[in-house]
């Protein structure tokens, strides 16, 4: 199968593409044609060996941790799906190696869900892995609920374009950052407040808006702008953090229930986002798309950070 893959640690010029086996389903798994799958931060960390001795690997390595595609095969004991039925899933596994940069992945069945029927398959393999870090960062660790307030940094990111929707949904007060120029795309994701980074203080916006303190901070950026969270909550409140672990020393001044967020795949969760995109009530993220044959020029794009919704590939 063709696929895009790296046989050492480093930059985009270690990606090559090219043929290696096609992998065979395993019992309860499910063989996924893919037909698209998404760039996330995450898979140039590994590429670059940020995360050696974190998340063990076997070289050769094929990136990726999201997919949509169809089945086209079942292994032994999985029954869920049906041969050509379209679905998408957040594909991490115990070893970093066989990811989704390729023709063909294998998921265990219950990390899979059918893919939202009004998205296309690039629309769909953006939602995955963003889908279920800020559901399980703002509702299964934060429990978010309606009426409370919530800062979203890096709104117009992957993460934070889902986090403004589904805390918006949930009827919580948003703010989320972002720059001048993402402004509106996040006030029409659902925010009631977006907050120029470059030009306005955090603390400040807190005193006089939220001076009681935010219910919720979610960092999806890390390093000083995590260390910016701390007196921006309430005492008592949560702090879902995805880069960086939160300092307990911090956390317990004020009671503030801290969590680094590493998210799991969870087909269940994957179901309830899908009848949120149905209903309407979610919509698809922005995205840029690329054939996989460019997939090092994606991931230079996301390095360099500031992209707006999700970096597809094409299959």
């Amino acid at each position: 199968m063709k696929a895009v893959y790296y046989e050492a640690f480093g930059g985009p010029e270690v990606l090559k593409v090219g043929d290696l086996p096609a992998p065979e389903p395993g019992s309860g798994e499910v063989l996924v044609k893919v037909a698209a799958t998404s760039v996330n931060p995450v898979d140039w960390k590994l590429r670059e060996g940020f995360f050696d001795g974190i998340f063990p690997h076997q070289f050769p390595v094929i990136p990726g941790w999201d997919v949509a595609g169809t089945v086209v095969q079942l292994g032994e004991g999985a029954h869920g799906f049906a041969i050509g039925e379209r679905v998408y899933a957040y594909c991490r596994k115990p070893v970093v190696q066989a990811g989704t940069y390729a023709e063909f992945v294998t998921v265990p069945e219950d990390h899979l869900a059918p893919s939202p029927a009004n998205l296309s398959d690039a629309e769909a393999a953006a939602i995955p892995l963003v889908g279920l870090t800020v559901w399980q960062s703002l509702f299964e660790f934060a429990a978010l609920e309606k009426g409370q307030s919530v800062l979203i940094h890096a709104g117009a990111g992957g993460v934070g374009s889902m986090a403004i929707q589904l805390a918006a949904h949930a009827g919580a007060r948003v703010f989320a950052t972002a720059s001048a120029a993402n402004a509106n795309y996040v006030l029409e994701l659902g925010a009631s407040r977006a907050i120029d980074y470059r030009i306005e203080d955090l603390g400040v916006v807190q005193r006089f808006e939220m001076p009681s303190g935010f219910d919720v901070v979610f960092d999806t950026v890390g390093g000083a702008v995590l260390d910016q969270c701390y007196p921006l909550l309430r005492t008592g409140g949560a702090l879902p953090a995805l880069n960086d672990e939160p300092d307990a020393a911090r956390c317990s001044e004020r009671d503030i229930r801290a969590l680094r967020v590493f998210s799991e795949p969870n087909g269940a969760h994957l179901r309830h986002l899908t009848a949120l995109i149905e209903d309407g009530a979610l919509k698809p993220l922005e995205v840029q798309s690329f054939p996989l044959e460019e997939a090092a020029q994606a991931m230079a794009l996301s390095q360099e950070g500031h992209v707006r919704g999700k970096l597809v590939l094409k299959v």
